[in-house]
């Protein structure tokens, strides 16, 4: 079943970040969430950016598991 995007609640991407590094994984609902919050704002500011470079770089370095 796909959830639509205006089915998903509107959270500041800092909430979404601090939950995935709280919890050291990323779920399917996480990545909701963050594309949502990244595409219902014309620009991201420089601290959305760094929150989401940060979530990347944790991937990357197998601090945070991606959950499927």
């Amino acid at each position: 079943m796909t959830v639509s995007s205006a089915s998903v609640p509107k959270i500041a991407i800092e909430a979404i970040v601090q939950r995935i590094f709280a919890f050291r994984q990323i779920t399917p609902l996480d990545r909701r969430l963050l594309k949502s919050a990244m595409l219902s704002t014309n620009r991201l500011n420089e601290k959305d950016r760094c929150q989401i470079n940060r979530v990347h770089q944790g991937i990357q370095d197998g601090l945070i598991l991606v959950v499927e």
